[in-house]
Formats: structure tokens, C-alpha cells, sequence
């Protein structure tokens, strides 16, 4: 805003130089407020913004953990059943340490060392099974030429790809506590075949019970 110079005794110019002066203070005052505002919601979007990366990447992380105590409910629909979107793909694995993956077919059964079982949809070893393992791995450490190859199964119940998971969690919980027992872990191989090779075919519990096992095949070195 322009204005003329004032001179005394131009009491009229001096009020009015004044009041400009004020309006420019005003404007100035307002710019300032406005800025800060701009400024304040600025760092509350980046805050929200950041709040909500955290929470989906805790999300992420604790929807992708397995089920504890030694079971894969993950993948259980509101009725009960087993659904895909629970399983991890399993193939034929083998303990830290082993020098190649093994041939299944250059194992055999051997009468010595017996089979555990498990409840439904869970991996964790039962005190009763335990004590087949304790037997096994005797076994395993009086033939130091022995390597053992453990098959994990599952029943029918539930999609292959949830059961190739199940019985690989299985295999690996039955070799796990091998080791804990004195045997070497490059002696050990694992292999799931989920539902694929069932000892019964019936559709019953009694049935079911009987392929959801760790089975347990053995080779000279």
C-alpha cells in the first residue's frame, strides 16, 4: 500500500501512517500463524503416517508365526476345519550337517527302531512317544553306521499343502529330540508326505490316529 511522507503538523497523515502500519502488522502476524499451522499438521501426518507402518509390519510379523505348543491352527476355518491358507509348502528336508539330500529308496525299515504318533493337527511329542525316542536314539547310538531317514504323515483331514507342512513339523520334532538324546544331527535326514501314504484308509478317529506318525527308515553309511 503506498502512502504519502508526512509532516508536522499533519495530525491526519500521522494517524493514517499508523493505522497502515498496524494493518501490515496484522497481515504479517497472520502469515506467521498460518505457517505454523501448515507446519503442526504436516508432523501429525507424518506421525500417523509412520504409527501405521509400525502396526502393519507388527501385524505382518505375528500373522506369519506358526501356532504354538506344537500346532498349525493357523490354518483352522470358524467350523473347525483345516483351510490353505494355514499351510507352508514341505519337501524332503535334512538336519544341519548331512552331506546330501538322501534317496528315500536306499532306506529300509528295521523292526528296531518303532514309530510315534500325535495327536490332531499338533507336532509336540507325547511322554509316551518320548520314550519310543529314547529307545530309537539307544538304538541309533549302539549302530554308529546307521543313518535314519524320518517320514512325517498326517491324516486326511485338511488340504495337502496344510498336511505337507504338519508332517514336515512332524519329522523335524522327532529328529530334534534325536539330537537332544545323543544323536548326531548329520546322521539325520527328514522327509513329509503329508497325507500321501496313509497305513489306513478307514474314515474313522481310530484310522486316523494311525497316520499321524513319524516313521523312522534306516541305511548302513
Amino acid at each position: 500500500m503506498r502512502h504519502r511522507m508526512c509532516t508536522e503538523p499533519d495530525r491526519a497523515c500521522h494517524v493514517w501512517e499508523s493505522l497502515a502500519y498496524a494493518q501490515r502488522e496484522r497481515k504479517g502476524g497472520a502469515m506467521v500463524q498460518r505457517c505454523l499451522q501448515i507446519g503442526f499438521l504436516l508432523t501429525l501426518a507424518s506421525l500417523m503416517v509412520l504409527a501405521g507402518c509400525a502396526k502393519m509390519m507388527t501385524t505382518t510379523s505375528d500373522s506369519s508365526a506358526p501356532g504354538a505348543g506344537g500346532s498349525l491352527d493357523g490354518g483352522r476355518a470358524a467350523d473347525g476345519s483345516r483351510t490353505e491358507d494355514g499351510g507352508r509348502t514341505a519337501a524332503m528336508g535334512q538336519a544341519p550337517g548331512s552331506p546330501a539330500r538322501p534317496d528315500p529308496r536306499e532306506f529300509a525299515v528295521t523292526a528296531v527302531l518303532r514309530d510315534i504318533h500325535f495327536e490332531f493337527d499338533r507336532y509336540d511329542i507325547r511322554p509316551e512317544d518320548a520314550r519310543v525316542l529314547e529307545a530309537n536314539a539307544e538304538s541309533l547310538k549302539s549302530n554308529p553306521s546307521w543313518r535314519v531317514l524320518i517320514e512325517g504323515h498326517a491324516d486326511q483331514r485338511g488340504t495337502s499343502e496344510y498336511n505337507l507342512a504338519l508332517g514336515d513339523r512332524r519329522a523335524k520334532a522327532s529328529m530334534n529330540y534325536l539330537v537332544s538324546q545323543g544323536v548326531r544331527a548329520s546322521r539325520i535326514s527328514v522327509i513329509s508326505y503329508g497325507e500321501a501314504r496313509p497305513v489306513c484308509d478307514q474314515m474313522s478317529e481310530g484310522c486316523w490316529s494311525q497316520n499321524r506318525r513319524a516313521h523312522f527308515l534306516v541305511k548302513e553309511k
